[in-house]
């Protein structure tokens, strides 16, 4: 079973850069496919972003495509969301997931294929 906790969040003005990170433990996050997730006040928990442990494979949503990076360094057991452009509809609470092998990658893209969550952090972008 792992454990993940994010870091990262805060304010930043529109168009800024920040970086989330998700600590593993318990677990190597190689172990699974790693997600993000964020939920803005009032909306529902939507996907981000999605990596294989194992390298290679990412995915993200259209909305983030080309501005954010998701990635990992097995050496920390942490997984990091690079979050470029900003932009006021990037307000939210991003949360950390993983989710075991053996889906189809489109089953990644929603919150029921994850086992674990992280207790999210706050990310506000203002104008």
């Amino acid at each position: 079973q792992v454990q993940l906790v994010e870091s990262g969040g805060g304010v930043v003005q529109a168009g800024g850069s920040l970086r989330l990170s998700c600590a593993a433990s318990g677990r190597t996050f190689s172990s699974y496919t790693m997600g993000w997730f964020r939920q803005a006040p009032g909306k529902g928990r939507d996907f981000v972003a999605a990596m294989s442990g194992r390298g290679g494979t990412t995915r993200y949503a259209d909305s983030v495509n080309g501005r954010f990076t998701i990635s990992g360094d097995t050496a920390k057991n942490t997984v990091y969301l690079q979050m470029n452009s900003l932009k006021l509809e990037d307000t939210a609470v991003y949360y950390c997931a993983a989710a075991g092998y053996g889906s189809a990658w489109s089953q990644y893209l929603s919150e029921s294929r994850y086992n674990y969550w992280g207790q999210g952090t706050q990310v506000t972008v203002s104008s």
